[in-house]
């Protein structure tokens, strides 16, 4: 089964190496300034001739308070009046970006992300939704993948009902841990009542989904303390859960430096929580997805999972990687057929270059036909955990083997250590491997000699 994994402690710690997350490839890392505004209305203008369908995200960047271990692109403010000119400035890229592209083009997938969304009011978020409804063609039946994160200590049962009529139908929801602790040692107080509050609210106004996100290796956690918060979110019964390894990068993400290095949880301890946690997941139910992704049997990514139709952009895991995504906001990447480009992460540059009627465009890259041929492989492995080279070699022109023979021995020696099964057809990422498919995926990574390892997380 697609969901089977075998804990390998050896296979673990001699693979569990930094690396990239693989939402896209070549990584954002590569992203350079000499990609600009021409490069995407280039883009822009052949997904109109295409008339591809869209994936539109919407960067919030604002928070109420700050969350110590968060390397969001956020702004921390108690001043809600900070989100009017940021709103006028996306309405401003909204409009800019829409009149480039088709009205034919459905809108299959919308996600507002943070930040904290629900940082809006509700009079500024039916603004900006109605600002995306009257540029974009957005569904009008719930059949679109409608989502928005949400804070359960920014929301309200209020707040769920007008998310539910502006169109969202799909909700994910913080919680990180529920240890009163461990949440006094990261500056996220946040009760089990209010989550489950949000939750039956979301339920009763018939949301289709609802995500939660739990962060191990965070201070004072440890494994007894981590497996009742898994305990008690289970009992919630969430359709997808997405259960994150902290990286703790306080020279990269100033709020981390606030977090006492002392109070980490021990690597050993680290790897324990992980396992129980998936031991619980899978007694409770919940398939292993990839990636720290956990979903319900008939969830649409086990779905997707199962056909072999699971794709994986930068909203991670998703069934809508044939459309084109928009990026709209601060800090906001798009992906535009072969085209990756990300707006200033500077809000003020990001206001000021859009109040001269400029797009916001700073870096990016185009692929070209060696990081397709990748981004494919890469692909196949992070999403089913196999790979077919006739596959590959019908859509690409090559010869698998001839192509990445140089990379044969590493492949052998993965295939001799358990990792995987190799033969002159395919690739296949065996039960012990599944918890380790971004040190195969690293291996077919061409630039990750060339970059700093310590930019990226550990792989558990």
């Amino acid at each position: 089964m697609l969901d089977a994994i075998r804990w390998d402690s050896d296979l673990i710690r001699r693979y569990d190496l930094a690396g990239p997350r693989y939402t896209s490839y070549p990584t954002a890392v590569q992203f350079h300034g000499q990609v600009g505004t021409f490069d995407l209305f280039h883009a822009l203008r052949d997904s109109r001739k295409a008339l591809r369908p869209l994936s539109l995200y919407v960067h919030v960047p604002f928070c109420a308070n700050i969350c110590y271990y968060c390397a969001c692109n956020k702004v921390i403010t108690k001043d809600r009046g900070r989100a009017a000119p940021y709103l006028q400035r996306l309405e401003q890229e909204i409009q800019l970006i829409a009149c480039h592209l088709d009205p034919a083009q459905k809108v299959e997938q919308l996600h507002f992300g943070g930040g904290t969304p629900t940082f809006l009011s509700h009079d500024e978020l039916r603004q900006l939704m109605a600002q995306l409804r009257k540029h974009f063609n957005l569904l009008d039946d719930d059949s679109g993948d409608y989502g928005i994160e949400i804070d359960p200590r920014e929301a309200d049962w209020s707040t769920m009902g007008l998310l539910r009529e502006l169109g969202f139908n799909r909700v994910s929801i913080g919680l990180q841990d529920l240890d009163p602790a461990v949440q006094r040692a990261v500056n996220r107080l946040q009760s089990l009542e209010e989550t489950r509050a949000v939750i039956d609210a979301a339920r009763t106004l018939q949301f289709r989904s609802i995500n939660i996100d739990l962060i191990y290796g965070l201070p004072k956690q440890t494994p007894e303390n981590f497996a009742r918060t898994v305990e008690e979110v289970i009992s919630l019964q969430p359709d997808r859960l997405s259960v994150f390894n902290y990286a703790h990068l306080p020279e990269r993400f100033m709020p981390q430096r606030r977090i006492n290095g002392n109070e980490l949880p021990a690597p050993a301890q680290k790897l324990e929580m992980l396992e129980r946690t998936i031991e619980q997941l899978t007694a409770a139910g919940y398939r292993y997805i990839g990636m720290d992704h956990f979903a319900l049997p008939d969830d649409e990514l086990a779905i997707a999972q199962e056909e072999e139709t699971l794709q994986r952009n930068f909203q991670g895991y998703t069934t809508h990687g044939h459309c084109d995504l928009i990026g709209l906001g601060v800090s906001a990447i798009s992906q535009i057929g072969d085209l990756y480009c990300q707006n200033s992460s500077d809000l003020n540059e990001y206001q000021n270059t859009l109040a001269a009627a400029q797009l916001a465009t700073s870096r990016g890259l185009v692929c070209n036909a060696d990081d397709r041929l990748r981004r494919a492989v890469i692909q196949q492995l992070i999403c089913n955990f196999s790979l077919q080279f006739a596959e590959i070699e019908q859509q690409f022109n090559i010869d698998f083997q001839g192509y990445f023979g140089a990379l044969w021995p590493q492949l052998q020696g993965m295939a001799s250590d358990g990792l995987i099964a190799l033969d002159r057809e395919r690739i296949e990422v065996l039960p012990a491997g599944r918890l380790l498919v971004r040190s195969v995926c690293m291996v077919f990574d061409a630039y990750l000699e060339q970059q700093n390892r310590q930019r990226f997380s550990r792989v558990i």
